[in-house]
């Protein structure tokens, strides 16, 4: 019942993203020390929730899902240089991005919870 609403497939698709963002950045920080590594990330979920995904479609199941895009890591380019053997990754980076998946996944939850809240609410069964 509740997968129909917009709201809640919203916040799960956000869930989603989060975690799909989540397991790139431990692969960022897992081969920090790997050389050549070039560090990768996916583009934030705003963008794709706004369809600004450079993509146009005649009707919503044309456009890829948030779960398809948080499966295709994009490389970032480098920001400043990279490391002498080549790696593009900053561990003091990756920790931001990190924070920034968990801060967006406690969204997610948050806007989970607060519809289930607002739906047992109104359904009378406000326990």
């Amino acid at each position: 019942m509740f997968e129909k609403l917009e709201l809640v497939r919203m916040a799960q698709a956000m869930a989603r993203h989060a975690g799909a963002r989540t397991d790139v950045i431990a692969r960022n920080v897992a081969n920090s020390d790997t050389p050549g590594y070039r560090a990768r990330d996916l583009p934030d979920f705003e963008s794709y929730a706004e369809g600004k995904t450079g993509l146009r479609g005649t009707r919503a199941g044309h456009r890829r899902s948030a779960a398809a895009v948080a499966a295709e890591p994009v490389p970032v380019g480098i920001m400043g240089t990279a490391s002498p053997n080549g790696n593009s990754v900053s561990l003091e980076e990756e920790m931001v991005k990190a924070v920034s998946a968990r801060q967006q996944h406690e969204m997610a939850l948050s806007i989970y919870q607060s519809s289930s809240r607002l739906i047992r609410t109104s359904l009378g069964r406000s326990s």
